[in-house]
């Protein structure tokens, strides 16, 4: 390896994370770090031992993340690239060939630390949350690599303003990368939904939740409550098979996509009637918990509440008051699908939440079924921030 590559030297608790799988290491762990921003760089232990190659960041807390266990060159980093994007594609053509929508790079899970691509149909989406992937060099690496294994697709970027703030890279806007479409019809089981790459969350729907809609339309029936629904996702999935749906957010933009993805789907198939609501979910749940209003299925989908390990104690409550309702307001034999998609909250303590939640509401809940994300967002088991989703399918015994 040639010396002149930058060398980052990580002390022993860093050490000690990258040697047990995992691929990062906090600014707290670098015992000296002289390389620019988004460089590739070589890491050693105190004692000098050859630790891998990774990509650092000048501001990020995540100071490197590690691309190889083996020391490379920056002119072999293409190539290494190009090959675990290669690897990422034949994986989603193995586990998502029934569908024209999922996730093609997972970043960590998929060794490619720091990039998001997302398929919607015939558009991709792309996300770079590093400094090193907003490189010219590397995105055009990406880009070319998406050129080749998928050819007629056109290629967005999505920029999440935070995270670009939080890495000291400058101000830019979504943007078309290849072609001319930003928006097409894409399907989730037989369901078909509006994208729009440049607007909308994350990197447009939550294709994370694909395999957990279907399940939770296995046991939904009756009258259902979908609550945090965004643009539609649980709830047009629970209209094929239940009488009736309300559907509630707090963004009126997101239920306007919503509704017109029901429209897109009705004379498809069966569809329930949907109610869509623009409310406080909180505030909701109460005033129909007061009421006395009755379900036989209720959703539970709500945003990340703990973005810290700081706040887990009051995501944990704000779990309970919505499952807490939630249950008191099912009848008996009546279905609850509850969700958290914050890492920093354990599938343990959601569970435990959970239980608390039905001992209070007086319910005794049997777990029908305990899931994550779908597969294409896999699972390192030595980076146990790659299984952040959390979706619980209970029924209130009766």
């Amino acid at each position: 390896m040639d010396d002149s590559h930058p060398v980052i030297t990580v002390n022993q608790r860093g050490a000690a994370r990258l040697r047990g799988g995992h691929m990062w290491v906090y600014r707290s762990d670098l015992a000296s770090a002289e390389a620019t921003a988004g460089a590739l760089v070589q890491v050693r232990d105190e004692r000098g031992k050859r630790l891998g190659s990774a990509l650092y960041s000048s501001s990020s807390q995540i100071a490197i993340r590690l691309i190889s266990s083996k020391e490379i060159a920056e002119d072999a980093l293409p190539g290494v690239l190009r090959g675990r994007i290669a690897s990422a594609v034949e994986f989603r053509r193995r586990t998502a060939r029934d569908s024209d929508s999922y996730r093609v790079i997972f970043s960590e899970a998929d060794l490619l630390p720091g990039l998001i691509v997302d398929k919607y149909n015939d558009v991709l989406a792309m996300q770079a949350l590093t400094q090193a992937f907003d490189r010219d060099d590397l995105r055009q690496v990406v880009l070319g690599a998406l050129s080749e294994h998928y050819p007629d697709v056109s290629v967005l970027e999505r920029v999440d303003a935070h995270i670009r703030k939080l890495e000291e890279l400058p101000a830019r806007d979504s943007q078309l990368l290849r072609s001319e479409r930003s928006s097409t019809i894409f399907t989730l089981n037989g369901v078909r939904f509006h994208f729009d790459g440049l607007s909308g969350q994350k990197t447009g729907a939550f294709l994370d939740q694909r395999e957990n809609y279907a399940a939770a339309a296995r046991y939904a029936r009756g009258e259902a409550l979908d609550v945090f629904t965004y643009q539609g996702g649980f709830a047009l999935h629970l209209a094929r098979v239940c009488d009736s749906v309300t559907a509630v957010d707090s963004s009126r933009p997101a239920l306007e996509v919503a509704e017109q993805n029901e429209q897109l789907n009705r004379g498809q198939h069966r569809c329930g009637e949907i109610e869509w609501t623009e409310a406080n979910a909180f505030d909701l749940l109460k005033d129909y918990a007061t009421a006395g209003r009755q379900y036989d299925t209720i959703v539970l989908d709500p945003p990340a509440f703990a973005k810290t390990k700081r706040t887990v104690t009051t995501a944990l409550r704000g779990y309970k008051e919505l499952n807490l309702r939630a249950l008191k307001m099912l009848r008996p034999g009546g279905v609850l699908v509850t969700c958290s998609c914050s890492f920093h909250v354990s599938e343990a303590e959601f569970l435990e939440m959970l239980g608390s939640a039905a001992a209070d509401a007086g319910r005794v809940i049997r777990v029908l079924e305990k899931r994550g994300a779908a597969m294409d967002h896999p699972v390192l088991l030595n980076v146990p921030e790659t299984a952040y989703l959390k979706c619980v399918i209970c029924e209130v015994v009766p």
